[in-house]
């Protein structure tokens, strides 16, 4: 099993399709890096050697920022907006949708659970 910035590939996934699991690296993205490699998509993960998951842990290293540092970066653009008060910033603030989706009805995972109108504890 390869492990690539932190993260275990997933056995017997083509590689285009196990990049994917690392934080930052969309399919287009693997592409990208199994082209620099000079590795073939539907090359399954068990397949590799360590010669090429050196070569792209190399590409990820100098090219891309993945997981943690990727995690941090968006998280900071989250508090950036919060900290400046526009709209965005407030909706993540209240954690309601913030790209415009309605909120009268679904929006449940922003939301959270139904709070029921005759639900009272004592």
């Amino acid at each position: 099993m390869a492990r690539i910035a932190g993260v275990d590939l997933p056995k017997s996934k083509h590689m285009e399709i196990a990049l994917t699991y690392i934080h930052g690296i969309g399919l287009s993205s693997a592409r990208k890096v199994l082209d620099k490699a000079k590795i073939a998509y539907d090359m399954n993960s068990d397949d590799l050697t360590d010669n090429d998951v050196a070569n792209i842990r190399k590409i990820l290293e100098d090219g891309y920022r993945v997981e943690g540092d990727r995690r941090r970066e968006v998280s900071m653009d989250i508090k950036r907006l919060m900290d400046l008060g526009c709209y965005r910033g407030l909706r993540h603030r209240k954690g309601l949708p913030c790209r415009g989706q309605r909120t009268s009805t679904n929006a449940r995972t922003r939301k959270g659970p139904r709070r029921g109108a005759g639900v009272r504890r004592r």
